[in-house]
């Protein structure tokens, strides 16, 4: 799945807002309206990759899908994620509304460990891709 991260400017933000979150919660979790179709799927070890700033930068695993109600009593899906941030390999992503399921072959690779200097814009990212440089 993937999501835009209103609000965010960068990961260290989500990071933040998330800590926040887990002062009263014992993991991060996300309200939306439409409940997933795909749920299983996504509980079988699928993610929810975020966009900032116009590309995907990080990913978190999916531990949880609930039916929850908000305030005024409207149904409302409430998706629970792993507290652990996943960088990836920045992919630039035009905006969307709500969320879209991200094919396996689509998504970004993890960064591995050290490379997080590698997370460089992706319009750059996508030149030296197709000059073959990278």
């Amino acid at each position: 799945m993937v999501k835009l991260c209103v609000g965010a400017e960068t990961v260290e933000d989500l990071a933040d807002w998330q800590t926040r979150q887990m002062q009263r919660l014992d993991n991060p979790v996300h309200h939306t309206r439409m409940s997933p179709k795909r749920a299983g799927e996504m509980l079988d070890g699928g993610s929810i990759y975020w966009v900032i700033k116009r590309a995907i930068r990080v990913r978190q695993r999916i531990i949880d899908i609930r039916a929850v109600a908000d305030e005024t009593g409207r149904d409302m899906c409430e998706l629970v994620f792993d507290p652990n941030l996943v960088r990836t390999y920045a992919q630039a992503k035009r905006p969307f509304q709500g969320w879209r399921y991200l094919k396996p072959t689509d998504a970004p690779r993890d960064l591995k460990t050290g490379e997080a200097a590698l997370d460089i814009p992706p319009d750059l990212d996508a030149a030296l891709k197709q000059a073959g440089v990278w």
